[in-house]
């Protein structure tokens, strides 16, 4: 079923799915199967997976968990190589246009693949000696403690009015009408169970997770932290979102966060500025290359150059004159 969904996404014709399933059925590898082709291409997992390995780092993890995402991955990996046979049937890359452009295209892709070599062997030297930088992440930690220590949090409730729905001053005049009722003696959890247009109050009745500062939107979380006692509720306050009413459940002291906690997010850092340096040394060293000739009279000749006084003529004719 999720072949017969990829290849129709695709566009194939229903007799050519049919027959593409047949073939598939009929090629699979145990260790490498078919996961979609047409009478041009093939496409293993194989190719699957190194293409998710090409995709942002932000995005990779739990890539796979979207079916949606799997089928439309497919369905581009199967039109861009089926043009790309296409292409090479037709012999597009000896113009000599296409050959100049592919050639580049490939200088880019080397280039890519070395600066991922010179990374990796970083990323192995960094590895080789942890116990040297495990030293060094230990002395970080002991100069800059509260760097590494857990933020201030504090527990809150809200209830929430959206001006997405409706206009600020409405959903302000709500905010108010909901405080004066909690002002006057009615439970607030209870409320935000009845009003609250923040989905998630139907089940928790508003109630959110400690949280710090950082975690919320920054008009919500200077209200939060300023509220002194457990039980005080703020005036309504104005977010990205709509206007809150917040009440203060709880609150945590910033603490320390013993070296075992942080010696990995430590670590990372430190890996990551050695990679950093080694790249930029590699790409230094080739910029500063003793070996560099420039032919500037043919450089300089690239460029346009234009007289700013012709420029200065042009614009004052392109002005309409003032009206008299």
């Amino acid at each position: 079923m999720f072949l017969y969904r990829a290849i129709r996404r695709a566009g194939l014709p229903v007799a050519v799915l049919a027959a593409t399933v047949a073939m598939a059925a009929s090629a699979q590898s145990p260790t490498d199967p078919i996961l979609v082709e047409n009478g041009a291409v093939v496409i293993r997992k194989s190719d699957f997976d190194s293409e998710v390995g090409r995709l942002p780092p932000d995005i990779r993890p739990g890539f796979v968990n979207s079916e949606r995402r799997v089928n439309e991955l497919l369905r581009r990996m199967l039109l861009e190589r089926t043009l790309a046979a296409q292409a090479r049937a037709e012999k597009l890359d000896q113009s000599p246009t296409n050959a100049l452009r592919l050639a580049a295209e490939i200088d880019k892709l080397y280039a890519q693949l070395k600066v991922a070599q010179i990374e990796e062997a970083a990323a192995a030297e960094f590895d080789a000696r942890r116990a040297a930088w495990e030293a060094r992440a230990r002395e970080i930690y002991t100069v800059d403690r509260r760097k590494y220590e857990t933020p201030e949090q504090v527990q809150a409730s809200h209830i929430l009015f959206e001006t997405r729905t409706r206009s600020r001053d409405e959903a302000k005049r709500l905010a108010d009408e909901a405080r004066a009722k909690i002002v006057a003696g009615a439970d607030f959890n209870q409320l935000a169970r009845e009003l609250s247009e923040d989905r998630s109050a139907k089940n928790n009745d508003g109630r959110l997770s400690w949280f710090s500062r950082s975690d919320m939107d920054a008009a919500f979380a200077n209200a939060a932290f300023s509220l002194k006692t457990p039980g005080e509720v703020s005036q309504p306050v104005l977010s990205s979102f709509g206007w809150h009413l917040i009440r203060l459940d709880g609150r945590r002291a910033a603490a320390p966060r013993p070296f075992d906690e942080v010696r990995d997010q430590i670590l990372g850092e430190l890996k990551q500025k050695h990679v950093d340096e080694a790249r930029e040394a590699a790409i230094t060293k080739l910029r500063n290359d003793p070996t560099i000739r420039a032919n500037r009279e043919a450089i300089d000749a690239l460029v346009i150059r234009t007289d700013p006084e012709i420029v200065r003529r042009a614009q004052q004719q392109a002005t309409p004159a003032a009206p008299r």
